[in-house]
């Protein structure tokens, strides 16, 4: 069995799916949702033996999951039928901007079904030959890997998140380094001035052994 699980979400609101397998991934999906930027895109998410491919457009993302051994050639083409598939349905124009969660699965969720059982028994082979063709043209299919998946329920911790910290850092680094700068120069200041005080003090009190405190008596002695 290749694709495991399936569904069409809006947002992170999952209006229909199906389910092949008998592992529970519906917690890791809805937070892979979550992740996913409302612009136009298509991605895979790589954790252990599974992949998650999903593919958001026109505000709707449709997302499989399956074995790694299914590459991810198949996966997209059932990606871009079950997209095909969802366009067709008179539904999918008439849908409201906040669906309820599986306001489709009565009727869409069987037609993931049937598709997911044609793919995992026998996926059209003109299909999977025109996805081959536009796959590999297609350069904003990236994959990622994920090191965790809820473990131990925490979120999951994806590259982009990684990346958007790492910048997030080095700009609090940058006007960090620009303070202690400040810091630094004031400090040296403070140091210079307060040496050359003492110079002086230190001055005054060598020639008031011999002067005087006044230094009046150097001046009468000559």
């Amino acid at each position: 069995m290749s694709l495991l699980h399936a569904l069409v979400a809006k947002g992170s609101t999952i209006l229909a799916e199906h389910q092949a397998g008998q592992r529970d991934f519906s917690q890791a999906t809805q937070t892979i949702l979550s992740k996913i930027p409302p612009n136009n895109s298509k991605l895979t998410y790589v954790w252990e033996q599974y992949l998650f491919h999903y593919i958001s457009e026109g505000g709707f993302t449709y997302l499989v999951m399956a074995d790694d051994a299914a590459g991810r050639r198949m996966p997209f083409t059932f990606l871009a039928e079950l997209k095909e598939k969802f366009a067709s349905q008179p539904f999918a124009s008439s849908s409201t901007s906040d669906p309820p969660a599986y306001a489709l699965q009565g009727t869409f969720g069987p037609v993931i079904a049937q598709l997911v059982t044609q793919y995992n028994t026998s996926p059209p082979a003109d299909e999977l030959s025109r996805a081959q063709a536009e796959l590999a043209q297609v350069k904003d299919i990236m994959v990622q890997n994920v090191e965790q998946i809820l473990s131990r329920g925490e979120r999951i911790e994806l590259l982009v998140d990684k990346t958007d910290n790492m910048a997030s850092q080095a700009t609090a680094f940058r006007r960090g380094a620009r303070t202690v700068r400040r810091s630094m120069w004031w400090k040296n200041t403070r140091i210079v001035a307060l040496s050359v005080v003492v110079a002086l003090v230190l001055l005054w009190i060598l020639v008031a052994q011999f002067c005087g405190a006044g230094l009046n008596q150097c001046g009468a002695k000559s």
